[in-house]
């Protein structure tokens, strides 16, 4: 399997790529759907997907890909678990600015403590963005699309003097340097 590469390809213009990765597609089409409908100046195309690798037999066909969303259902052990395997299969090109994970169920009581802590030492480590959101209001969904799309518009370069990598650095998450650090969310 090759590894999915964020430079391969030339961009659009005018266009932008995202690729939304969720184990059990619940969360996904909807907020594909709201994407779609709140961007009006840029062509955004929607790609989904339950897991990478994503098939070799249409690479020469598909699009750049400008950001990587790794949805995560903190209810779901198997969805961390999809995550952590997927993630193997980008090249280290999109930890830079063009991936991110989007956690929903963090606000629910019978998660695990464990899977959130899990995720967020991944995403430290990985110097990527970790966006909270609610996924069962319609508000949540708006929510979450509106800044996923604003990311996607400055990872496939549409925003004027930003970059993803400048973006990233912004709101990548950082576990504490205090080794008695336990979960305080």
């Amino acid at each position: 399997m090759s590894l999915l590469k964020p430079f391969n390809k030339l961009p659009e213009l005018n266009t932008a790529n995202i690729l939304l990765v969720e184990n059990e597609t619940q969360f996904q089409k909807k907020l594909a759907d709201t994407i779609v409908q709140l961007e009006n100046d840029v062509n955004v195309i929607v790609r989904l997907a339950r897991s990478l690798p994503l098939p070799v037999e249409i690479a020469e066909k598909r699009q750049r890909i400008d950001l990587v969303v790794f949805i995560v259902h903190l209810s779901s052990e198997q969805s961390l678990l999809s995550t952590e395997v997927s993630l193997k299969q980008l090249e280290s090109g999109y930890f830079m600015g063009k991936m991110c994970f989007l956690v929903t169920g963090a606000r629910c009581g019978t998660v695990p403590s464990e899977r959130l802590t899990s995720l967020k030492k991944m995403a430290a480590s990985l110097n990527s963005p970790l966006l909270m959101t609610e996924d069962g209001t319609t508000e949540g969904v708006n929510t979450a699309a509106q800044r996923v799309l604003n990311m996607l518009k400055i990872s496939a370069g549409l925003v004027p003097m930003a970059t993803g990598l400048y973006l990233s650095s912004l709101i990548r998450y950082t576990v504490p340097a205090d080794p008695d650090w336990q979960d305080q969310d």
